[in-house]
């Protein structure tokens, strides 16, 4: 860039701290939306259900986005307005990893739900009614135990 185009670039505010770029490139933030529409053009059957009662904001009023970017990461679902994130564990995933992604986005100020697919897919209403839960009470961390029991939990059918 020569200092005459410099001297044509408007002075307009840097996004730094304003919620957009999370510190990563233009192509890297492109790369991250492109998968997450892919995502959302080929969901495992729990995630359809899942967005099924999600969706339309059915559950409390609630609006949430599915397989929206979390830079650097994409959640499957996303309330914006609570900042709640429910994830769909399938049946592999590194607890370890789980554990650090919901840490950062923890320190981004998001709080994380983790649901199973067996969850899912036996106990629907259990599921909603901890969503419910969750957005009932925003102060509560949403991270629960990664295999929890219904009685546990409070999932109960």
């Amino acid at each position: 860039m020569t200092p005459q185009d410099e001297d044509r670039r408007p002075n307009t505010p840097t996004l730094h701290g304003r919620g957009r770029g999370w510190g990563l490139s233009a192509n890297a933030l492109a790369e991250l939306h492109a998968r997450a529409a892919d995502m959302r053009g080929n969901p495992s059957e729990p995630e359809k259900r899942l967005w099924r009662l999600l969706s339309g904001s059915k559950l409390a009023g609630r609006k949430f986005r599915r397989q929206a970017v979390v830079a650097p990461f994409i959640a499957d679902f996303l309330c914006p307005q609570e900042a709640l994130i429910v994830e769909v564990d399938g049946d592999t995933h590194d607890v370890e990893k789980d554990r650090l992604r919901d840490d950062a986005l923890a320190a981004s100020g998001y709080r994380t739900m983790r649901v199973t697919n067996a969850d899912i897919l036996t106990n629907m209403d259990g599921m909603a009614a901890a969503i419910v839960r969750m957005i009932a009470r925003p102060e509560v961390a949403a991270t629960p135990h990664p295999n929890p029991s219904p009685e546990v939990e409070g999932l109960e059918g």
